[in-house]
């Protein structure tokens, strides 16, 4: 190891038993009761069979889905995905792949194997992944590459540390020309501007739900704090149009917790409610999804979509293309910073802070419905991906 890089391995093993009881204890959560065994501990998370294909490494469950496009044009190679999140991890076992979590930092020398592509998404910048892997000999691509408005101060702070991993990498595929100038900034070189690779993905349902005859409003992707403020808006709503409201949770874990504070407001006023997972019908005023994978679904029958992850700053927003390509009027917060660039290519959305969902549902009566016009090239990523691999 280069003295740097051995610094920076004994730094992380220090830290490694410092978080140790930390470790053990969110490990019996629920939202971390896979990842953090297989990420910290290697519980059922062994290496790759072989080396010398193509590895992917992403986060969570967007980055997993926007490689869909990708991997229907690498069928003939031997792919492997890693991911952080365990939402992450169940979209990459849909594919023809081996899948694991990625380890701790401080396991990758002894865990990684060489491949002869390692293709990371967006922001996942590992130090030792990129110097492992660059010193075993395999070509390193960024792909959908970003650095957030929220982000850039602090990445400037540390441009010497980010100038080292990125000095590992082989091209940059930016998701535009402000990522690429804030690329340029840390000491990074050989940048391509291709657009964000979320928008070459395929939209589609995977069941077909009857339209309720009264307007449909969906919150998508919400996180804690969100639907209390949906909530409301929609109490006020409903003293004026005939409106029912269905609420899909971003994370499983929290499904009971949602449920009950619907279960308030439903008493309060006077106001039914249901899970979805035990009628799949939209019958009632209020309705908790509390299933995965019905997002898309219940989208192409809604009239409005209030996205979630946008009204607290420590999201970062959802990717909006989804609601957008179902024709619904879609109503964000404002801090969709992780989400900027996709926000550009839809049309027809109001952004608000909590407190104003009231108003934009109302206003949203009279404007068109949210669309998305642009496309993406994957071919030189794909011509790229090939060329490293042979």
């Amino acid at each position: 190891m280069k003295p740097f890089t051995l610094l920076y391995f004994i730094l992380s093993v220090a830290l490694y038993f410092i978080a140790l009881p930390l470790l053990i204890y969110l490990s019996f959560k629920q939202k971390y009761k896979e990842s953090i065994p297989a990420r910290f501990f290697l519980f059922k998370n062994s290496r790759f069979k072989n080396g010398d294909g193509i590895w992917f490494h992403v986060c969570s469950l967007g980055e997993a889905r926007a490689l869909k496009p990708i991997l229907e044009q690498l069928r003939d190679s031997e792919i492997k995905i890693t991911t952080i999140t365990h939402t992450g991890q169940a979209e990459a076992k849909k594919y023809s792949a081996e899948v694991r979590y990625l380890p701790y930092e401080m396991f990758l020398p002894f865990w990684t194997k060489k491949q002869r592509v390692l293709v990371v998404l967006e922001a996942e910048f590992w130090f030792m992944l990129f110097s492992v892997m660059r010193a075993k000999g395999s070509r390193i691509i960024l792909l959908n590459a970003r650095i957030s408005e929220k982000s850039v101060k602090k990445y400037l702070q540390f441009a010497w540390f980010y100038k080292k991993i990125l000095s590992q990498v082989e091209i940059i595929y930016a998701q535009s020309e402000v990522d690429k100038n804030r690329f340029i900034a840390l000491g990074a070189r050989n940048i391509e501007v291709i657009g964000n690779i979320k928008l070459a993905g395929e939209i589609v349902k995977s069941k077909e739900y009857t339209k309720p005859e009264s307007e449909l409003i969906v919150a998508g992707s919400t996180h804690e704090g969100e639907e209390e403020s949906v909530l409301k808006s929609f109490v006020e709503y409903r003293k004026l149009y005939d409106a029912k409201l269905v609420i899909v949770p971003r994370h499983p874990e929290r499904f009971k917790k949602v449920f009950e504070l619907m279960s308030e407001y439903a008493q309060k006023n006077a106001l039914t409610l249901s899970k979805f997972s035990q009628s799949r019908e939209f019958e009632t005023d209020m309705i908790l999804v509390d299933a995965m994978g019905e997002l898309n679904n219940i989208y192409a029958i809604s009239d409005i979509a209030i996205l979630g992850g946008a009204f607290k700053d420590d999201v970062g927003g959802h990717n909006p293309l989804e609601p957008a390509f179902f024709g619904c009027k879609i109503i964000t917060g404002k801090h969709f910073f992780h989400q900027r660039e996709l926000f550009k290519y839809v049309h027809h959305v109001q952004y608000v802070e909590p407190d104003e969902i009231h108003k934009a549902l109302i206003i949203a009566k009279n404007l068109p419905n949210s669309m998305v016009e642009e496309k993406i090239n994957l071919a030189p990523v794909i011509k790229r991906i090939l060329e490293l691999r042979n």
